[in-house]
């Protein structure tokens, strides 16, 4: 897979677009980028998606790895236009506000604060989940107990102090990590497969598509595809860091996700046809592991597979939380640019290049996530919802670039007039497929930045209600999403069956694109 043409560009366009901000250090290359981007993606995902995926939608999951690869495909040329031609720290958070105002600015900023803190948290919870095959107590029903808990904040005050010194000793350890990380999964499919395919897992199982094809949709964000994708981000994120984003941001990012897409479709093959078709008396449905692909290895009597895989457990979710560290402290940086958090979090460390206060920052706020959602797979469904909301937004921004911005040096991919409104319709399916339970839970804690908005505007009501008119798109794009998935056939009340509530979905998310760009359009002007 290959991306669009790309326009000439004059050099002097490129050092300018790849200036970079005050206080960050320009030290990663293109092999760096593509290993911090495939290293976020192979994570805590890689050991427990396939397994969700197939709970949910049985061999049908197999669609979903592609599915969500093409989308986050969409969705990272969006974000590489973005990175290329402005490259910030913390973008994701930035490029909103600079398009669509600081209501949108403000609400992307929340949802990005909520989604490191969660990605966090999340990994930290698959480490001690997998962890307490060697030290017992750490998990148990379903959940971290006060023990695995203690010992998930103390990883995740380890991967801030890698973090502490500066981004160059942050690339080096990623990339070693990421050589094992990649290794580890492709033995993991050779073991398995030489162990022998079940082919009485199909017909155990209940068919094909036991739950019906729909529920290769649910699986993308409920399972943690999504999740596991969005890895990908993490160069975007740090693009004020490139040497030449221009040149490397592509390249990386699509790299990795083509190598993910390709890695995870084949594991969830191997997976689905060496589970023991006795497993399978309950349906997919009554699967249950702890540690999938572990106790998988232990049933077909590879011992030394589950020790590989018992250790990659700790090794691999710690390398993509050290990157959403990474990642995340810049995000986090950007929220304080855009005002969500006092100006005190906008100071970078002189000597390190390193925004260290929102370091300490995000280790609170994911220590804070880690009391009610205790589990990988209560994290990880509100994480992909947050994450689809910020690149719902930036679709909007790259448009509102196009649209604004008339000077013809400035460098393009040919097919954004398509692409970005493509990313932002499939951005609102997967989030209207995640489901009532993951949207009812996901989409009001939205409604804490709309008051903290009207709060920083209260004495200036005329800009207030200049904003709120900007802005009024994403509330109302919020609220469409919101009743679509209660009535809707994903967890709602079915009232809208499907396809009739996906077809909704996409052609309100059509105008709803189409409303937002022309909103920052008139603002820029």
């Amino acid at each position: 897979m290959s991306a669009p043409p790309l326009t000439p560009v004059p050099e002097q366009e490129t050092r300018a677009a790849a200036a970079p901000e005050e206080g960050l250090r320009r030290e990663l290359g293109r092999w760096t980028l593509t290993a911090i981007a495939f290293g976020g993606m192979i994570g805590s995902g890689w050991l427990f998606s396939a397994y969700y995926a197939a709970r949910l939608a049985g061999p049908a999951a197999l669609l979903s790895w592609p599915v969500a690869g093409a989308a986050m495909m969409l969705v990272g040329l969006v974000l590489v236009q973005l990175g290329a031609t402005r490259p910030r720290a913390g973008g994701m958070v930035r490029w909103p506000l600079e398009a669509s105002g600081p209501l949108v600015g403000t609400a992307i900023g929340w949802a990005v604060l909520l989604s490191v803190a969660s990605a966090l948290a999340a990994e930290a919870s698959a480490i001690a989940q997998y962890a307490a095959h060697y030290v017992p107590g750490l998990y148990r029903d379903g959940r971290l107990t006060a023990r695995g808990t203690v010992a998930a904040v103390a990883l995740l005050a380890l991967l801030a102090l890698l973090n502490w010194f500066g981004v160059r000793l942050f690339a080096r350890i990623t990339t070693a990590l990421t050589v094992f990380k990649f290794g580890v999964p492709l033995l993991t499919i050779a073991a398995l497969t030489a162990a022998g395919f079940d082919s009485g897992t199909v017909e155990a199982g209940g068919g094909l598509a036991p739950y019906g094809w729909s529920a290769a949709l649910t699986a993308v964000a409920g399972a943690g595809i999504i999740y596991t994708f969005n890895g990908f981000a993490a160069p975007i994120e740090l693009s004020a860091e490139a040497r030449d984003p221009r040149r490397d941001l592509p390249r990386a990012v699509i790299t990795a996700i083509v190598l993910a897409i390709v890695l995870y479709t084949v594991l969830q093959l191997v997976f689905l046809f060496t589970v023991p078709a006795g497993q399978l008396g309950g349906g997919w449905h009554g699967l249950d592991f702890d540690s999938p692909f572990g106790q998988l290895a232990i049933a077909l009597n590879l011992g030394w597979l589950a020790t590989l895989i018992y250790a990659d457990a700790v090794l691999s979710p710690t390398g993509a939380a050290g990157i959403f560290v990474a990642s995340g402290s810049r995000e986090t940086y950007a929220a304080a640019r855009n005002g969500v958090l006092p100006a005190f979090f906008t100071a970078v460390h002189p000597a390190s290049g390193v925004p260290r206060r929102t370091l300490l920052a995000n280790f609170v706020l994911a220590t804070v996530f880690l009391a009610p959602f205790r589990g990988w797979q209560e994290i990880i469904g509100v994480v992909g919802v947050l994450s689809l909301l910020t690149y719902s937004a930036c679709s909007v921004a790259v448009s509102t670039f196009q649209a604004t911005d008339r000077d013809p040096g400035v460098w393009r991919m040919r097919a954004m007039r398509w692409v970005a409104p493509a990313g932002f319709v499939v951005s609102s399916e997967l989030i209207h497929w995640a489901g009532w339970v993951h949207l009812r839970v996901a989409l009001p804690m939205m409604l804490t930045p709309v008051a903290v908005f009207a709060f920083r505007y209260r004495r200036d009501r005329h800009r207030l209600v200049a904003e709120l008119r900007s802005g009024l798109w994403f509330v109302a794009y919020l609220a469409v999403l919101l009743t679509a998935a209660a009535v809707g056939a994903t967890g709602g009340t079915g009232r809208l069956p499907a396809p009739w509530d996906s077809v909704a979905v996409g052609a309100a998310a059509l105008l709803f694109h189409r409303w937002g760009v022309r909103s920052g359009a008139r603002r820029t002007r």
